[in-house]
């Protein structure tokens, strides 16, 4: 069973997102490669089933409350029976979990706190402050899954913009998806703009929108700018080029709404495009040369 899940989640993740994929395959360690495949396929169901499949409110909730018991139980250690297959997915990657609070945990809580949010707020208007709590979550689990798949036990540096690239990136994100998020129920908007401009959700007009989206990609690129030094400031090679991966991955998305003058497009394929996947392979590379040259000169400085 263990490795029919691993097998599994790698099929998930390669149908969802190349990306993720290949970033798994090629920069995580290679003992918790399975584990990682594991992490996105689990929460990819975990989503869906809230965005997708449950159409009323006690569906989702009693959905997501079984998940946190779930969860809850196998941090306790406890024995479960008749676990679907996607469960029995996260009972194995909890299984292998490595040491009391790592960051699999905050990962695995944090990201479930996300989806729990959004099982509660589907059709309705959030304020401004849950809905930034919610990037400021999603951007610290993100984080913090890199930062345990990538050598694991590694002591990451603390700062106040540990978590800027990964918040940065949902922020863009939620753009990304706003307006099939609109059609589905969830309102990104928040409840003080729309009060403020006398607005109802489904009537902003394109100048009303694009005014809000300006000040949303500003914010983004200002986040986007602090992690990638938190990124350069790291001494392990593989998690910089993964977080700034990651980061092209959504700065591509904002570079298109700029072009468009800031109107958001129904869908957007930037992140899978030829180029986009050339300027990710360029980054590694020259990201792989400064790291060398760093290495170099404190090399030569400590035999000085």
């Amino acid at each position: 069973m263990n490795s029919s899940t691993a097998e599994l989640a790698r099929t998930i993740t390669k149908e969802n997102s190349l990306q993720s994929y290949y970033t798994t395959r090629l920069l995580v360690d290679k003992d918790l490669e399975d584990d990682c495949f594991r992490a996105y396929a689990y929460f990819r169901w975990v989503d869906d089933v809230i965005d997708v499949e449950s159409e009323s409110v006690d569906k989702r909730l009693s959905f997501i409350q079984r998940q946190k018991e779930l969860i809850n139980r196998l941090y306790r250690d406890e024995a479960i029976d008749n676990l679907a297959e996607e469960e029995e997915i996260v009972a194995h990657l909890i299984r292998h979990d490595r040491g009391e609070n790592s960051g699999l945990q905050s990962f695995i809580r944090n990201f479930l706190a996300v989806l729990e949010f959004d099982a509660y707020r589907k059709g309705r208007v959030i304020k401004e402050d849950k809905l930034n709590w919610y990037s400021s979550c999603l951007g610290k689990s993100i984080t913090d899954a890199i930062q345990y798949f990538i050598r694991n036990g590694h002591q990451y540096p603390e700062a106040e913009n540990r978590y800027s690239a990964a918040t940065a990136a949902h922020i863009t994100h939620v753009l990304r998806d706003m307006r099939k998020d609109l059609a589905d129920g969830f309102i990104n908007i928040p409840a003080e703009y729309l009060d403020a401009n006398g607005l109802l959700p489904g009537e902003l007009s394109d100048d009303q929108l694009r005014a809000w989206i300006r000040l949303r990609v500003k914010l983004a690129r200002e986040y986007f700018q602090a992690g990638k030094q938190y990124l350069d400031s790291l001494d392990i090679l593989r998690c910089k080029i993964a977080g700034y991966w990651y980061c092209t991955r959504f700065e591509v998305i904002l570079d298109c709404i700029e072009r468009d003058g800031f109107t958001l497009r129904e869908e957007y394929d930037e992140q899978r495009k030829y180029q986009t996947m050339l300027k990710m392979a360029w980054i590694g590379i020259s990201l792989t040369f400064r790291h060398l040259v760093q290495i170099a000169r404190l090399s030569s400085k400590s035999v000085n």
